[in-house]
C-alpha cells in the first residue's frame, strides 16, 4: 500500500471515527463520573426539586425506581442529606447502564473521564469539533502507522522461517484488526447501546480468538 492510499484510508477511517465518537450523550466512557452529564443533571434535579432532568437518562420501566430514590433525597434529614444524594447518584448511574446493557462498577471520581469523551462535551458546547478532531485524528494516525511500520517490516522476511512468519502472522493481525475495530466503531457495528454485544453476553470478539489460537499453535 502506498503512502497516498494510507494517508487516504487513514481520513476516511478518522472521519467515521470521530463522527462515532462525538454522538450527542454517547457516555459509555463517562456516564459514571461525578463531572459527567448524568450526574451534572442529577444536581440539577435536586437543585430543582424537579426529577425531570434525570428521567432522560433511563428507560420508562426503570422511572419508578429513579423516583423513589429522588424522593428519598428530598425527604432526608439535613444531616443525611449527602448520603442520601450519594445512593441516588448510584441508583441513577446503575439504573442508565443496565439499559444500556452494561454493568454498573460504582461511582468514578471527577476528572476520570478519557480525554476524547472530555473533548466531545466540550464540542457540544463550544459549537466546534476542531480540537477534538485533531486529538481524534492524531491518535488514529500514530496508531495505524505504528501496526503497519511493524507489519511491512516483518513482512520483508515472513518466508524466511517459521519463527519470522509468526513474528509477521502477529504484527498483521494486531495490525488488521486495529484498522477492523475502528471501521466497526465508525460504521456502528460496535456502539454505545451494545457496549459491544459480544463482550456484554461475555464472548471473545473474531480477532480476539484469532489472537488466542495464534499464540496457543506457537
Amino acid at each position: 500500500m502506498t503512502m497516498t492510499n494510507l494517508k487516504s484510508t487513514f481520513w476516511a477511517v478518522a472521519a467515521a471515527t470521530l463522527l462515532y465518537l462525538a454522538a450527542p450523550y454517547s457516555t459509555s466512557a463517562h456516564c459514571d463520573t461525578l463531572d459527567g452529564p448524568v450526574i451534572q443533571d442529577a444536581r440539577k434535579a435536586i437543585a430543582a426539586k424537579d426529577v425531570t432532568p434525570v428521567l432522560k437518562w433511563v428507560k420508562a420501566k426503570d422511572e419508578k425506581a429513579v423516583r423513589a430514590s429522588f424522593e428519598k433525597v428530598l425527604s432526608a434529614h439535613p444531616a443525611k442529606k449527602e448520603t442520601a444524594e450519594q445512593k441516588f447518584f448510584a441508583t441513577l448511574v446503575k439504573v442508565h447502564r443496565a439499559g444500556e446493557g452494561a454493568p454498573f462498577t460504582g461511582l468514578k471520581p471527577a476528572g476520570s473521564v478519557e480525554p476524547a469523551v472530555a473533548e466531545a462535551d466540550k464540542a457540544l458546547t463550544s459549537g466546534s469539533t476542531d480540537a477534538l478532531v485533531k486529538l481524534i485524528t492524531d491518535d488514529v494516525a500514530a496508531g495505524i502507522q505504528k501496526r503497519y511500520q511493524r507489519a511491512a517490516a516483518a513482512y520483508q522476511h515472513k518466508d524466511e522461517s517459521v519463527a519470522q512468519g509468526r513474528e509477521f502472522v502477529e504484527a498483521y493481525v494486531d495490525y488488521t484488526h486495529y484498522v477492523e475495530r475502528l471501521h466497526q466503531d465508525a460504521t456502528g457495528a460496535g456502539g454505545h447501546g451494545e457496549h459491544g454485544t459480544a463482550a456484554k453476553h461475555g464472548k471473545k470478539m473474531p480477532h480476539e480468538k484469532h489472537r488466542e489460537e495464534h499464540h496457543g499453535h506457537q
